[in-house]
């Protein structure tokens, strides 16, 4: 099968991007020809999957989206395609990889009214619409479901065209010898002793992963200077108002922003605990990824993937609707705790225990069938 591939930007380390890289090498791997749309690249291209940048085009992040989507019909349109495979909404797909939550609930719920008049609500909610309306043919893959009943409240989208992948973390064996490596490591990297303890996040885009609400909690915790705590931050983003914030908190000397990094699991087995406190996040596979590296977990009830950190007793959940204070008190719950090692080993057994690995595997089973049979009907 001739297959094609979309997705607006590609970027090392981002979740959605892993996704399709990853699904989009299954398919060729076992033997389809893959060709992969994006606006932009941004690290090393893979051998087997064909690559195509179209560019950015528009002063708008909407309008850039806008001006992509009429290029790649027309490369749909010209094309000899067997199946369109998307990760971003938009017309024409066989099938969609559902990684952001509903945007037109998302406005219904913050009561955004004037907003609704603008062109960039008219466009995403067409663009939605174009996928869940019920009578559209895409297929939609998820990785939960906690946004299916929105969908069907504004789409009556046909249940039958949900289908829900398993998780997609690496799995993961290590050590004492290991743990201990990396302790010692990445402490000396960032020249802290070895009796430092660290907080880490993961994840780009700083504001949504909630940067802003770590620091504060951070500046929160009793005696940090003399308990050497500090917080390192692996993961795109603009630092700049960040820092100044964790400067006017008098914290700046124990904030440390990395940046994207390749070296993730290793941070997880030196870190004491993952801290997540996001804004809104659709799954959160790092959650997984912290429990595979046995990393205890203080994460919002807003993301998708927070009822595995209460299923597994590997952490705790901060509450919705956040509270900084509420989230003040669990860190320094947490990190006061003698049981560290307890939630580390629970989230170690649920990640030996639990299918939280063959996402992939089962996406590509998907878009083959389902592209096989569209193709069978059109005969």
């Amino acid at each position: 099968m001739n297959l094609l591939f979309s997705l607006f930007n590609y970027f090392p380390h981002g979740g959605q991007q892993r996704n399709c890289l990853r699904i989009a090498q299954k398919c060729a791997e076992s033997g389809h020809k893959v060709t992969l749309y994006t606006r932009t690249w941004d690290g090393p291209k893979p051998k087997e999957i064909k690559i195509i940048t179209l560019g950015c085009k528009g002063w708008t992040n909407a309008s850039r989206n806008q001006n992509y989507i009429k290029d790649l019909i027309k490369e749909i349109d010209k094309g000899s395609f067997d199946g369109v495979i998307a990760f971003n909404k938009m017309p024409r797909l066989d099938l969609y990889f559902a990684s952001d939550p509903c945007f037109k609930a998302k406005f219904q719920s913050a009561n955004k009214w004037l907003s609704r008049l603008t062109k960039r609500y008219r466009l995403y909610s067409n663009w939605e619409k174009a996928v869940f309306e019920k009578g559209q043919k895409t297929q939609i893959l998820l990785i939960t479901d906690r946004e299916i009943p929105l969908y069907q409240k504004f789409y009556k989208t046909e249940k039958e065209r949900f289908h829900l992948l398993p998780p997609n973390i690496d799995k993961r064996q290590f050590t004492n010898e290991d743990k201990l490596n990396a302790h010692n490591t990445k402490r000396k990297e960032l020249s802290l002793s070895t009796s430092s303890t660290i907080l880490l996040m993961v994840g780009s885009s700083y504001h949504t992963k909630g940067v802003d609400r770590a620091i504060k909690g951070l500046a929160a915790i009793s005696l940090i200077k003399e308990r050497k705590i500090h917080l390192v931050i692996l993961g795109h983003g603009k630092a700049k108002k960040y820092k100044h914030l964790a400067k006017s908190l008098n914290v700046l000397e124990h904030v440390h922003f990395l940046g994207g990094r390749n070296d993730v699991p290793e941070w997880m087995l030196a870190a004491n605990l993952l801290i997540h406190p996001a804004r809104n996040e659709n799954t959160g596979t790092v959650l997984l990824e912290a429990m595979g590296n046995g990393l205890p977990l203080l994460v919002s009830a807003v993301c998708g993937y927070a009822f595995h950190v209460e299923k597994a007793k590997s952490g705790k959940i901060i509450p919705s609707p956040f509270a900084q204070k509420k989230f003040n008190g669990l860190l320094q719950e947490m990190v006061d705790s003698t049981h560290l090692s307890n939630w580390s080993e629970k989230g170690l057994n649920y990640a030996a225990t639990e299918d939280l690995y063959s996402c992939h595997d089962t996406a590509y089973k998907l878009i083959e069938k389902f592209v096989t049979e569209k193709n069978h009907d059109s005969l």
